[in-house]
Order: C-alpha cells, then structure tokens, then sequence
C-alpha cells in the first residue's frame, strides 16, 4: 500500500520490524497510530501537524479519542447542515422555494480548521515549550547532572540502540526524568521521537556528539516497548 509506504518515509508510522524481502511488519499499537492517522486526517489535519501531534510526550490515545469523537460530531452536524442546503438550493433552482443569500451558505465553515487550534494547544508547541522551560530551570548541580547523562549517552551512540550498554544508559535517563517530571514509557517514547522531529531538540542534544538524537530516539523507542 503507497499510503503506508510513504507514512514509513516520512517518519510518521514505522513499521514494527522489516523483513529480509523487504515486507513492513505492523504490530497493533502500528495500527492504532494508523487509525489515530486517518481519524486525524478526516478532520482536515496535515499530515506534518498529525506526526507532530502523535509524536508529542503528552499525547495520550483517549484524549485523542474523545476529542476526535466530538469533533466528528461535529462535523457529521455540519455535513447534514450542508446536505440540508444543496437540497433546498435544488428545489430553489427548480422555483419551488426562495432562499436568501445567507441561506444559500448555511454549513459552510470558512475557517482554516476549526480544530487544529484545540489540537495544538493539548500537543503541539506547547509541548516542546513547556519541556524547554524545565531545562532551564534546572539548578547548577541538576544541569550537571543532566549533561552528565547526555555525555554517558554520547560515549555509547555507536553501540546497537538495544545493545546492553545502551539500554543501562537509556535507563538512568527515563529514571532521572521521572524526578523532574512524570513520564510514562509512552510518553518517554514520544518523546524521544521528538528529539528527531524538533530541530530545537536535535540541535541542542547531538551537541554532545553528532547523531545522539537519533540514537537515543531509537534506544527510547526500543526501551519503552520492552517494558509495556
């Protein structure tokens, strides 16, 4: 499916393993990205805002859900507005009735989209905000501490991501988070993915070594599936 092949490209959904054939392998957290993907695209949204949605740290799946749900609501309101227009602009085209000028618009909404903003405010900037604004408020000895850490990580980056070595380190991270904060491992994954997807993450992290984002995005991911 094309679809998938590009949602694997761009980073959006990726696959559970590989085969050696090259067949994608999706397991069901893969899918329930997926339904979230195409829930979020009925809605209007780009296909950049729903990875930045999906991949924020506090994106949670049921708050997706009932948001989602009444924003289909929504819209199903809207579309039988609009259902209800075209008929009665059919049956003023034939004569049989007169509809004024704001008639003739009813259901219509000229806005962007009238969820992003919701959208944006539960998982968007806000979230790469809020995370910066902790690490600055870091004491002396917490930024030590923090670079430390960073540092331990960099040293190991050339390792395999699900090597020994490299989950230890990525361990006494998601420990030393969960002090300054509460992380799920979810959310410890997310917002992994975000050191790679924000420019601002990746610049400030692969200060300690060229391609440490990436590496521990992947030994994140690898961590917070081995203990859900």
């Amino acid at each position: 499916m094309r679809t998938l092949h590009h949602y694997h490209e761009i980073d959006l959904l990726i696959p559970e393993r590989m085969t050696e054939s090259g067949y994608r392998i999706y397991s069901d957290q893969n899918l329930e990205t997926l339904q979230q993907i195409l829930f979020f695209k009925e809605l209007g949204f780009p296909l950049n805002k729903i990875k930045e949605i999906i991949h924020s740290p506090s994106f949670n799946q049921l708050d997706a859900l009932d948001m989602q749900h009444k924003m289909l609501l929504e819209k199903r309101e809207r579309l039988n507005k609009m259902i209800d227009t075209i008929e009665r602009t059919i049956q003023h085209t034939k004569g049989e009735i007169a509809m004024s000028n704001e008639e003739k618009f009813s259901g219509f909404d000229f806005s962007n989209n009238p969820y992003e903003e919701e959208a944006k405010q539960r998982w968007g900037d806000q979230a790469v905000d809020q995370a910066n604004k902790k690490a600055k408020e870091l004491t002396e000895f917490e930024q030590d501490k923090f670079n430390q850490i960073y540092h331990d990580l960099a040293a190991v980056r050339h390792f395999a991501p699900d090597s020994k070595v490299a989950q230890e380190k990525i361990n006494a991270w998601y420990v030393y988070l969960n002090k300054l904060g509460n992380y799920s491992y979810e959310a410890f994954k997310n917002l992994g993915q975000m050191y790679v997807d924000d420019k601002r993450f990746t610049e400030n992290i692969d200060q300690f070594g060229e391609g440490l984002a990436m590496f521990m995005r992947d030994a994140m991911a690898i961590y917070a599936d081995s203990h859900q």
